[in-house]
């Protein structure tokens, strides 16, 4: 079963609050996205059945193997893009990191990869 957009965004923050805080709670996550807490339970919900998340009932949130590597896929071309667009455009951060958070999702991996080479290339 294939994610949308939300719920890569999901997955990238359970990421990034794992890495910040070693535990992850729905709480953190509706602080983090700014979204209600029944969003939240609704989102986990539906990456619990995808298996792609495992939480008990109000316990802390883990991401499962497939989990991490989608989550690991998605935070990769986030940074991809956002040093694309601040290192090669000279976008500046706040609006690099807002548009590398839309485009994360619907990039193609050839215009992805044609984004690092150029990079590499620069040696940036």
């Amino acid at each position: 079963m294939e994610i949308k957009e939300s719920g890569e965004n999901y997955l990238e923050t359970i990421l990034n609050l794992e890495k910040k805080n070693k535990v992850v709670r729905s709480v953190d996550i509706s602080k983090e996205l700014s979204v209600s807490k029944p969003s939240v339970s609704r989102a986990m919900n539906v990456l619990k059945k995808a298996g792609y998340i495992q939480q008990e009932t109000y316990s802390n949130i883990y991401l499962t193997e497939k989990g991490r590597e989608k989550a690991t896929e998605v935070y990769k071309r986030h940074v991809l893009i956002t040093q694309f667009l601040e290192e090669v455009l000279k976008v500046p951060k706040p609006i690099s990191e807002n548009d590398a958070c839309r485009i994360e999702h619907v990039i193609s991996s050839e215009t992805l990869e044609a984004m690092e080479r150029l990079i590499k290339k620069n040696d940036i």
